[in-house]
């Protein structure tokens, strides 16, 4: 008995012991990032110089109504947020390729999981970066207000960041040791994100407008984002050693 009591609290012990290194990897491969970006400025840059272009050549295309902007303005926004990504996306790993940094961490010990990990953490903290900068301006050159909740707003553009830049992360690591990733990268990405894109407008609409009840795509949104990111997660690994 007291032979199976210390083996499982080992166990346990040995877990938590895992678990905790991979925070720390995953932390420190997040505080690399951030501060490479911040330093160069790169995708952050990139992403709001594209999403600002795409959101007022279409407010001078269209000119909507108050009433017009909550119909439209969810494929609008949503469609400017996922280009904008994919020029993020892309760097995303370009930089892990200088010096050889990719294939040392492809030999060290650390779990691939703690660099994907990180990766997508910090794509999701540009990606919502970009977001938080572009909403007041959104809400101003389409004249929005919401009808419906603000929170279910916030709910949904989590869900749907969570969605781009999770796939985003994983797609751009596959297409990474390709000759064209930049054309790549947009070829895998869009078909395989069509779900949660029709979730995040349809929920994002419907908030807006309050015609119907986001409830649905954000349920939607939300098995979306658990199915692939666990997909993600097993499947990352394989990506990885790959040549």
């Amino acid at each position: 008995m007291n032979g199976t009591t210390g083996n499982s609290t080992n166990g346990n012990g040995a877990n938590g012991n895992n678990f905790g290194q991979l925070l720390n990897l995953v932390r420190a491969s997040l505080v690399k990032d951030l501060r490479l970006e911040w330093r160069s400025k790169d995708a952050i840059n990139s992403m709001l110089f594209f999403a600002l272009l795409v959101v007022v050549i279409f407010s001078f295309s269209f000119d909507p109504t108050a009433e017009d902007s909550r119909h439209i303005a969810g494929g609008i926004l949503w469609v400017a947020f996922l280009f904008a990504a994919v020029v993020a996306l892309n760097q995303t790993w370009a930089r892990e390729m200088r010096n050889q940094v990719l294939d040392a961490f492809r030999v060290s010990p650390a779990p691939p999981l703690a660099l994907f990990l990180s990766k997508v953490l910090a794509n999701f903290l540009f990606v919502g970066i970009l977001e938080s900068l572009m909403a007041p301006l959104f809400v101003v050159f389409y004249n929005l207000n919401s009808v419906g909740p603000v929170y279910q707003l916030l709910i949904t553009g989590v869900l749907g960041t969570w969605a781009l830049v999770v796939n985003g992360t994983f797609f751009a690591a596959m297409s990474l040791r390709t000759r064209s990733r930049e054309v790549m990268l947009p070829l895998i990405l869009f078909p395989i994100s069509i779900p949660a894109v029709l979730a995040m407008v349809q929920a994002t609409t419907a908030v807006l407008t309050g015609e119907a009840s986001p409830r649905f795509w954000m349920t939607l949104l939300g098995v979306y984002d658990v199915v692939f990111t666990l997909v993600c997660v097993l499947l990352f690994e394989t990506v990885l050693q790959a040549e």
